[in-house]
């Protein structure tokens, strides 16, 4: 298939016109932040109105869940957050765990963090998700055991000319934090699936699109 070339939003991009979006021409789907965390006000708050907006014009989504995780408990906790804020949505493309360098992550070790990432897509696959990890390339090499993440998609993040060599291979590439797409205001980071992702989860009937 040929590559598609998609955006991920969260509520730093504000009120968003998905019309101007789809008009563009510039992204053909969307991965929207679902929310962060496990306690408390976890759901983006810009999620719900995202996820009207593409379906109003037919752009097809994915979602990412931003990890606060630094344990496998917290993992199950942070999984429980996704699949409530996610429940009842139809998902083109897949839920994407988001571990970053916030120091509740940082101060694991590397077998902690993978067994993170582990719990938490697990817990995503019981619930008939299509899963995987999105990550820079660094944080994927110095910060992860990648022999034990094969069962999973990878979203990679490394904003240069190609991601380079890697341990995994990747679904999906976020290639800049710097883009300009008309109907977003500012920077948006931009993305190429690799993968026919809706495809592939429509045939397994995953994401809610039996």
């Amino acid at each position: 298939m040929a590559n598609k070339k998609g955006c991920d939003v969260s509520k730093w991009q504000g009120r968003v016109n998905w019309q101007q979006v789809k008009a563009s021409g510039q992204v053909s789907f969307v991965i929207l932040r679902a929310g962060l965390g496990r306690s408390g006000d976890v759901v983006d708050p810009n999620f719900g109105t995202n996820y009207a907006g593409c379906q109003s014009v037919g752009l097809p989504v994915g979602a990412y869940w931003y990890s606060y995780a630094s344990d496998t408990a917290s993992a199950q906790a942070e999984a429980r957050a996704c699949l409530a804020a996610i429940r009842g949505k139809k998902l083109e493309y897949p839920v994407w765990f988001d571990q970053e360098y916030n120091p509740a992550t940082k101060n694991m070790t590397v077998q902690q963090r993978t067994n993170v990432v582990k719990t938490f897509c697990e817990a995503l696959e019981k619930a008939g998700y299509y899963t995987g990890l999105y990550c820079s390339r660094n944080w994927l090499i110095n910060n992860l055991d990648s022999s034990q993440l094969k069962a999973y998609d990878l979203w990679i993040t490394s904003y240069t000319k190609t991601p380079g060599k890697l341990p995994l291979p990747y679904g999906m590439w976020q290639y800049s934090s710097t883009g300009s797409i008309p109907g977003i205001n500012g920077n948006v980071d931009l993305d190429i699936a690799y993968k026919d992702y809706p495809a592939i989860i429509r045939r397994a009937g995953l994401n809610q699109l039996k």
